[in-house]
């Protein structure tokens, strides 16, 4: 391993193929991270976004400085009949039976419609360090499977943190943005939570020795997010259709004869003889109805 940065033409490929799978790999953690955190309370959802995503850069740093022994991980300690597995492999099942579990129970939920609730009655309420725990235990498996895979392309371990830092940086920027989008819209929330599934059955494959090719997982997903995106774009296309079809009220007048423009004009005139009434400041004299103990009084 070594800390050297010279710019060649074969680093500068590694460089921008490492941030390409960070970049996404970090999507998947802000997804997970958005659906976990979107069980707290307000106030702390910020707070366990950016507590996840710098925990997860931390381990991913301490994992890449640790790279000799994360490489002695890929050996065999013990064979099941004729398949050996090593603690790589223990680790990526675990980890993905895990997540099959978190997407399908969150799935389950959705569909039942029983939602955690904040303190309240109901299921029982999530806590912040129950969130954070699950956090860092699926970021210990993508970690893994990351720094393996970065460390099969460089020996350059200075490369591979800086790859790490700025990808999270990005993370940590757009992660509110995500969180506010996947939150909003509960088929995008839905999709994200069969992609975790997906991932999930990946893991658990590549434990057993079943190696399939990024591209088979990532290329579905690319298509299902551009479906979603053009249904979004004609639900949005649609309700701004509507928005332009509807006409304001208008209001009947109660004497339909009566041109109520006409009344207005005359009100808003300064012009006496145009409608307007004034106020006299002079008494007004005159016989004082039968009965009445005192003169009537003017106005003023």
């Amino acid at each position: 391993m070594d800390l050297s940065f010279a710019f060649t033409p074969d680093l500068i490929a590694v460089f921008l193929t490492l941030f390409v799978l960070e970049v996404v790999l970090g999507v998947d953690n802000v997804i997970f991270i958005s659906i976990l955190a979107s069980k707290l309370p307000k106030e702390q959802q910020a707070k366990a976004r950016n507590l996840g995503l710098t925990l997860a850069m931390l381990m991913r740093v301490v994992l890449v400085l640790f790279a000799g022994w994360i490489i002695t991980l890929k050996e065999e300690v013990f064979f099941i009949g004729e398949m050996g597995f090593s603690w790589k492999d223990i680790i990526l099942i675990a980890g993905g039976l895990f997540l099959v579990y978190k997407a399908v129970t969150e799935i389950h939920h959705k569909l039942e419609g029983s939602e955690e609730e904040h303190g309240g009655g109901g299921r029982k309420a999530v806590t912040f360090g129950s969130v954070i725990a699950q956090i860092l235990v699926l970021d210990l498996v993508f970690s893994l499977d990351s720094v393996i895979t970065a460390v099969g392309m460089t020996t350059n371990l200075l490369v591979i943190i800086t790859v790490v830092v700025l990808s999270f940086g990005i993370m940590l920027f757009a992660s509110r943005f995500i969180f506010a989008f996947v939150n909003k819209h509960p088929t995008v929330k839905m999709l994200a939570l069969s992609f975790l599934l997906l991932i999930g059955v990946f893991l658990i494959a590549e434990g057993f020795g079943f190696h399939i090719d990024k591209a088979f997982i990532y290329g579905p997903m690319a298509f299902a997010i551009f479906v979603e995106a053009l249904n979004l774009w004609a639900a949005a296309a649609k309700a701004k259709r509507e928005q332009r079809r509807r006409t304001p009220v208008q209001l009947r007048p109660q004497y339909p004869d009566v041109d109520e423009s006409v009344a207005v004009a005359a009100a808003l005139s300064k012009d006496p003889g145009s409608g307007s009434v004034g106020l006299s400041s002079k008494p007004v004299t005159g016989d004082a109805v039968p009965g009445a103990a005192e003169e009537r009084q003017g106005l003023g």
